[in-house]
């Protein structure tokens, strides 16, 4: 048995070093350094936004080098344990060392998956908008079960959760809804959810129990700061106002404060009902829609060089990604990546780490063979 515990952290210790040249602990300490000096200037607080945005990258590099510097001491300490154990055996510290590698595997799995967040805003914030599709009532109350989905696995994972925009069904679940998913590398985590997620089921609202297939569309940006300049016109906007129709206080649907915007020119349409006064949810839509056009300048330079390169290829977001099948069997399963499972109940409770991981190993690949 010590010979197998040796041999597994060996393997250990290998996969941890790759992950080492990927994240480049030393450069990392370095990019510290910089902003720490950054953070100590007299003036650093005058532009708040821009001070929280530098404060955030710095805890996000800061809790990286920790993980990194946790990996290696707990390797260094089993390593001597297990030579301690060869020199006098002990079943009650072989099975505390065994437990200790499991969970230090489950460490590693995760600094791996954090090694392949390396895009340009992969540790912002992400904006989730989730829309029904076709299916009527049946797709309105998909949409609130993936919702419920996104929200369970970002409090699972420690992110906070902003409710921007809630728009619910007549009859039942809702037409849409908008939150924000704050914390470090939200958006690198999530951005493989953006696309149609289809559901096959029998349906609660059809009294002949028949068999419906539902879709619901996801999109994922990254919330973009100042330091993006994007140009807006005022004559290129059409702004509606509206009563707050979710949960979030006594000034829900007593006043018009919710705000709806319209890019004209691209459709692009935005909106926040989640502050109490109609200009800090048209400040919050604006901030919004800032990140979707840029979002829709980057896709559409990313077709014109696909064209350029010969590849007919589409990259909207209405391509569906995932299937979940309830009936007549159970199986959720990506489509671009293959990985699925049966235990639908957990995946519906917000465990998607799996459909997570596999996407960034493909996205990684795909890239490499490009």
């Amino acid at each position: 048995m010590i010979v197998e515990l040796k041999e597994k952290l060996n393997e250990l210790k290998n996969r941890f070093e790759n992950i080492k040249e990927i994240l480049k602990p030393d450069q990392l300490e370095r990019e510290l350094s910089i902003l720490d000096q950054e953070m100590g200037k007299p003036d650093f607080w005058n532009d708040q936004k821009k001070a929280q945005e530098t404060a955030s990258k710095r805890n996000s590099i800061s809790n990286r080098l920790n993980e990194i510097k946790s990996v290696e001491k707990r390797l260094s300490d089993i390593d001597e344990y297990l030579q301690l154990l060869e020199i006098e055996y002990d079943q009650e510290t072989e099975k505390e060392i065994k437990d200790e590698i499991e969970n230090l595997e489950k460490e590693i799995n995760r600094l791996e998956t954090a090694s392949l967040l390396s895009g340009e805003y992969d540790f912002k914030n992400a904006i989730l908008t989730l829309q029904a599709g076709s299916g009527g009532v049946e797709a309105c109350d998909w949409t609130e079960m993936l919702l419920r989905m996104y929200l369970r696995w970002a409090e699972k994972n420690g992110f906070e959760i902003e409710m921007v925009d809630y728009q619910p069904d007549d009859v039942a679940g809702i037409k849409s809804a908008t939150v924000i998913i704050k914390g470090p590398y939200a958006y690198g985590y999530l951005k493989g959810e953006q696309g149609v997620h289809r559901l096959v089921r029998i349906s609660p609202f059809d009294a002949n129990k028949r068999r419906h297939t539902s879709f619901s569309a996801v999109s994922v940006i990254p919330e973009i700061g100042e330091d993006v300049k994007v140009e807006i016109k005022e004559e290129d906007l059409r702004i509606d106002t509206f009563r707050a129709s979710g949960a979030g206080g006594q000034h829900v649907n007593t006043t018009d404060s919710a705000v709806r915007i319209v890019h004209i020119p691209t459709g692009i349409t935005v909106s926040c009902q989640s502050e109490r006064s109609q200009i800090q949810n048209r400040a919050k839509a604006m901030q919004m829609l800032k990140a979707r056009l840029y979002q829709y300048e980057l896709e559409k330079q990313k077709e014109k060089q696909k064209e350029l390169e010969g590849e007919k290829k589409d990259i909207t977001w209405g391509s569906q990604i995932r299937s979940y099948v309830f009936q007549p069997y159970q199986m959720v399963k990506d489509l671009r990546t293959g990985y699925e499972t049966g235990n639908i109940q957990a995946v519906m409770d917000g465990d998607i780490d799996g459909f997570i991981e596999s996407y960034l190993k493909w996205r990684a690949t795909e890239k490499q063979q490009n």
